[in-house]
C-alpha cells in the first residue's frame, strides 16, 4: 500500500510540474508574469555585475576547437534594397555611423575600421534555440570607437541600428491590405520568412545605379530607386547594451570570421560580439551605433527587437 501511495504521489508531482510548465507561456503573457520575469532578470543582472568586473572575459578556445561551419541564423540575406546595393559593391561604399551623445560623431569605412587597433578572439556562440558554435572573430573593440568619439556625461547605452527589416509598421512585408506576410515571433522564424519573401519576389532587388542619391536613415549613400518609392515604415532589427558591456575588451564590431571577411549570412559588414551574452544580442548588419541616456524611445522601449517581444534585455551567460 505504501508503495502504491508513493507512486501516486510521484505521478501527481510530475503532472503538477507538467501543468506548471504548460502554463509558463500563459503566465509570462500576463502583466503579473511580465513583472515577475523582470524581477528575475534584474536579479540575474545584479548578481552577474556583482561577480564580474568590466574586464571579466568569456572563455576563449584554441584554434583546434573552431567549428567547421558557423551556422547562419535569423536573417541570412537582408531584403532591403539599400543594403543589397552596398553588398553588391562588397561594402566599399559602407560607412559606420557613431553618433548620439558623443563629442565627435564618426563616419568610418571598412578600410578605416581595419586600420584601427583590432582584437581576435575564439569564443562560443550560444543560441537561445539551444545550439552552439565556436568561431574566431576579428574586429575593432567598441571601446576604441567610443573613446575616439568621446562620450557625453549623460550617455548610458549603446544602441545598434541594423540593416535587416523584419516587418513593416501596420502592414506586414507585403503591404497594401494590412495583412502580415512575415511577423516573426521567434528567431528561428526569421529564415522561414526570408524564404517567403524570395518566393514573393519582394526583395526590392536590383543593382545600384548611383551613389549620389539622398542619404538613407543609416547615413549611407542610397542608389536611385528602380521602382516606385516604398511608403511603408520598416521595423528593423536593433539591439542595445550598457556601457559596462560596451567597454569590455571582448566587445567588438567584427568584420572577419575564421580569418576571412564576414559573410553576409553571418552579418556582414559588421557584427556585434558581446561574448558574455546569448546569441540574439550579437546584432548583425550593424550600420549605426547611437549613444543614448535611455532606451525608452526605441521600438517598444525594451532595448531590442526580441526584447520588445518578451526576451530578456540582459541575456548574460
Amino acid at each position: 500500500m505504501i508503495l502504491h501511495r508513493r507512486k501516486l504521489l510521484t505521478a501527481g508531482a510530475g503532472l503538477a510540474g507538467t501543468a506548471l510548465l504548460g502554463g509558463c507561456d500563459r503566465f509570462s503573457g500576463t502583466e503579473t508574469g511580465r513583472r515577475t520575469l523582470k524581477v528575475g532578470e534584474d536579479a540575474n543582472l545584479y548578481v552577474q555585475r556583482l561577480l564580474m568586473s568590466p574586464a571579466t572575459l568569456a572563455r576563449e578556445f584554441p584554434a583546434a576547437m573552431i567549428s567547421p561551419w558557423f551556422k547562419p541564423n535569423g536573417t541570412i540575406d537582408p531584403p532591403d534594397r539599400k543594403f543589397r546595393a552596398l553588398a553588391a559593391k562588397k561594402f566599399s561604399d559602407f560607412k559606420l555611423t557613431i553618433d548620439g551623445l558623443v563629442q565627435k560623431p564618426l563616419s568610418l569605412s571598412l578600410a578605416d575600421l581595419r586600420g584601427l587597433p583590432s582584437r581576435t578572439q575564439i569564443t562560443r556562440h550560444d543560441c537561445v534555440e539551444g545550439w552552439s558554435c565556436i568561431g574566431q572573430w576579428s574586429g575593432v573593440p567598441l571601446a576604441e570607437l567610443l573613446n575616439r568619439a568621446g562620450l557625453k556625461p549623460q550617455a548610458r547605452y549603446a544602441v545598434f541600428h541594423c540593416a535587416d527589416t523584419l516587418e513593416y509598421a501596420g502592414g506586414g512585408l507585403e503591404g497594401g491590405d494590412g495583412a502580415s506576410l512575415w511577423r516573426p515571433e521567434h528567431p528561428s522564424h526569421v529564415r522561414d520568412g526570408a524564404i517567403q519573401l524570395a518566393a514573393a519576389e519582394d526583395w526590392g532587388g536590383g543593382a545600384p545605379t548611383a551613389t549620389d542619391a539622398p542619404k538613407d536613415d543609416w547615413g549611407q549613400g542610397a542608389p536611385e530607386p528602380e521602382a516606385p518609392e516604398d511608403k511603408r515604415t520598416p521595423i528593423r532589427y536593433y539591439e542595445s547594451i550598457d556601457l559596462f558591456d560596451a567597454f569590455n575588451p571582448q566587445t567588438i564590431l567584427a568584420y572577419d570570421l575564421n580569418g576571412k571577411p564576414l559573410p553576409v549570412s553571418n552579418g556582414a559588414p559588421l557584427r556585434l560580439r558581446v561574448e558574455r551574452q546569448l546569441g540574439y544580442k550579437q546584432a548583425k548588419y550593424v550600420m549605426r551605433v547611437e549613444l543614448v541616456d535611455s532606451l525608452a524611445g526605441f521600438g517598444q522601449g525594451a532595448g531590442g527587437y526580441w526584447e520588445d517581444r518578451g526576451y530578456e534585455w540582459y541575456a548574460g551567460i
